[in-house]
């Protein structure tokens, strides 16, 4: 689904027209369209219908807004945290403990305590150490932990080096071999149920290959695990799916294509599934609306300045990461920019040499697919405030995250006490 059109020659969210959005809740700001994560939502669920009961968590981290959460979670979906504060929003949006797979590479003590005191459906477990300390911290509390063990598959991935995780080098999971070694010390973890495996290669992933590839590795683990005596329960697959950022760039495999091919990987597995998707459920359904400063000349062509930034949105400074740009209300001129924000980085750039509308300051532009680790990876960088969120649903809009107020960067803020003293001493 498209959420975004242009009706009457001015770009539109569902039904709500991004020009008058902005003169109501100012620019930049983060809007989402409910109608697109749903449609993701049921596409995914139709595609993953054949097998069994999988548990499809959305990972917390691609965006972790309330409105967004509960929009999946009015869905059937449950989340994929990997911190005490994803835990505590998922709850909050209304996600049920046994919807809830708790990963990440360092939990802390806190943070386990969290979730065996809240509940949850299982810990993705990354080391035997953390085993160990999460076994003697549910003695100590009197409680269970659900676990599965991830394992490291040493598949490549395909994908940018930073959101790759499955290869040997990478920092995530443990080898097959200290799985099944964890697994045969099980005596030695009383306050864990060991129930399963899980894996995760990467993210924005365009190829079913090696994705099938990792899910093969897991199946033979599941098959050594039973032969030496252990009961598995549960297969976490995780998710990385990509989205299309580039028309241009081939279109990724669709989620129909993906389920296909887990049901014929999984097929004689007998273990209920769990999904960990993020960006493709949310990616397409969000755009940052700014606003153009001012068109300034360069030595080869003009630069866009708009006033969103590398604060606001941090994957095309952090990945090189492509994602569209276009007018709002587009005047039919096209022009050959760089597209750019305010922040003092030359980092701080969208697009080079981009072919897009002309536009004039004061012109509202929209930055696409801005739904997944947008807003999520904002920063207060040059002392610049957070934009607003905003959630629409056909001709209905609401905020859904107030814009940050200045007075608010210094709140919590405080001069050492010795500065009062020195300067009463010195008066």
């Amino acid at each position: 689904m498209t959420p975004f059109r242009h009706q009457g020659g001015v770009l539109h969210c569902e039904e709500v027209s991004l020009a008058a959005l902005a003169k109501e809740v100012g620019t930049p700001a983060f809007v989402y369209s409910a109608a697109a994560m749903e449609q993701e939502a049921r596409t995914l669920k139709q595609a993953l219908a054949g097998t069994g009961d999988p548990l499809i968590a959305f990972a917390v981290k691609a965006n972790p807004s309330l409105a967004v959460l509960a929009t999946f979670a009015a869905q059937g979906l449950g989340a994929d945290v990997v911190s005490g504060g994803e835990y505590l929003r998922a709850r909050k949006a209304g996600i049920a403990p046994e919807r809830i797979v708790f990963s990440g590479v360092g939990k802390t003590e806190s943070e386990m305590a969290l979730a065996l005191d809240g509940g949850l459906f299982q810990f993705n477990v990354e080391s035997l150490a953390e085993a160990q300390a999460l076994s003697a911290l549910a003695l100590a509390i009197g409680r269970r932990a659900p676990v599965s063990f991830r394992v490291n598959p040493d598949v490549a991935a395909g994908t940018h080096a930073k959101i790759s995780t499955g290869g040997a080098q990478d920092k995530f999971g443990v080898s097959a071999a200290e799985v099944l070694a964890a697994f045969a010390r099980k005596e030695e973890l009383p306050g864990l149920d060991l129930q399963g495996v899980a894996v995760h290669i990467g993210s924005q992933l365009t190829s079913l290959d090696p994705l099938e590839a990792a899910f093969r590795k897991v199946g033979a683990l599941i098959g050594e695990l039973r032969s030496a005596g252990h009961a598995i329960h549960v297969a976490d697959l995780g998710g990385g799916l990509g989205v299309q950022y580039d028309p241009a760039a081939p279109q990724p495999p669709s989620p129909a294509a993906y389920g296909e091919m887990v049901q014929r990987v999984t097929r004689d597995w007998n273990v209920r599934l769990v999904f960990e998707p993020g960006r493709l459920l949310v990616g397409n359904a969000g755009v940052l609306l700014t606003r153009v400063i001012r068109v300034k000349p360069g030595p080869e062509r003009p630069f866009i300045i708009l006033d969103a930034a590398m604060n606001d949105l941090m994957r095309p400074t952090l990945y090189d990461a492509w994602h569209g740009i276009e007018a709002v209300e587009p005047a039919g001129q096209r022009v050959v920019a760089d597209v750019v924000g305010p922040v003092c980085e030359s980092g701080d750039t969208f697009a080079k040499a981009r072919d897009t509308d002309r536009v004039e300051p004061g012109a509202l532009m929209v930055i696409r697919t801005a739904g997944a680790y947008a807003a999520t990876m904002g920063s207060n960088y040059n002392s610049r405030t957070l934009p607003a969120e905003v959630l629409v649903s056909g001709a209905r809009w609401s905020v859904v995250r107030e814009r940050q107020e200045l007075a608010a960067l210094t709140r919590g803020e405080s001069l050492p006490s010795w500065w009062a003293e020195q300067a009463a001493a010195s008066a």
